[in-house]
């Protein structure tokens, strides 16, 4: 007879056992993505439409009446080419945050990872920046932007947001189960995180003696990353990039340790 029970102290997520539940992961990913675009009458040109309307708003604020620098590119090239990767971490993060508590009846009746719950919410937005990824593609056509050679390490930029979404969202995952008004205080966070990000304006414009703290928001790497290896411009000192991973690295194995430590009080609590 094999007896679960809840493991003490601090100890690390078994990654030998997520991987043993891989199927159960890659079904919630699927069923996330049919629930998500289930009975809309746009489906996943919703996917397409907020990014969108979001880099007019900026081209025609930001870009033509407040004149925000742009590194010589077009606006809209620009700002669209930040919404993409940014997209990815917004959605992730708010889906990833309020994972466990939608799946309560799971909790609460059978034993997996718990961990898996918001790696799958993380997961369906790779479906959403793979389309808004076409979009911009399209969007540089037109401006005659020819991609760069370094678009060969877009994925390492993506991952990178993945990570960092999963990183801040299994952190707020496990408080949700206990303090319910986190999903109140979430969309004030990403509004305020978006705006700590150089998505309207380029990280140029931080003064050269912030740049190591400013560095250690996570997403500062990954934006400029992604417009260094898309569009071949700004790239990011290597010491920006190698705080802020270092910043996504300390919040994911923190958060590791703590959705670990919390979640044999799950089942009890939600």
């Amino acid at each position: 007879m094999q007896v679960i029970a809840p493991a003490s102290g601090w100890v690390p997520v078994q990654l030998g056992e997520v991987w043993q539940f891989r199927e159960l992961l890659a079904f919630l990913v699927w069923r996330e993505v049919k629930i998500r675009y289930k009975q809309t009458t746009l489906g996943v040109a919703w996917a397409i439409l907020q990014p969108c309307f979001t880099m007019v708003v900026f081209s025609v604020f930001f870009g033509r009446i407040g004149h925000i620098p742009s590194d010589g590119l077009p606006y809209p090239v620009f700002a669209f080419s930040a919404l993409v990767p940014w997209q990815l971490f917004a959605f992730a993060l708010a889906e990833s945050s309020n994972s466990v508590v939608a799946n309560q009846r799971l909790v609460t009746k059978v034993y997996f990872p718990r961990v898996i719950m918001p790696m799958a919410a993380v997961g369906v937005g790779l479906v959403d920046f793979c389309l808004s990824l076409g979009v911009l593609l399209g969007l540089m056509a037109f401006y005659r932007v020819v991609p760069s050679t370094a678009i060969w390490t877009l994925p390492v930029w993506t991952l990178l947001a993945v990570t960092t979404a999963l990183a801040v969202g299994v952190w707020l995952s496990a408080l949700n189960v206990r303090y319910r008004d986190i999903r109140y205080t979430l969309p004030f966070l990403t509004q305020v995180w978006l705006f700590a990000t150089p998505v309207a304006y380029p990280s140029s414009l931080v003064p050269e003696a912030w740049r190591s703290m400013y560095a250690l928001n996570p997403m500062v790497g990954v934006i400029d990353g992604f417009r260094w290896a898309l569009l071949g411009r700004a790239q990011a000192p290597p010491m920006t990039v190698a705080v802020s991973a270092a910043a996504m690295l300390a919040l994911l194995t923190l958060g590791l340790f703590y959705f670990r430590r919390t979640e044999r009080t799950f089942a009890d609590v939600i």
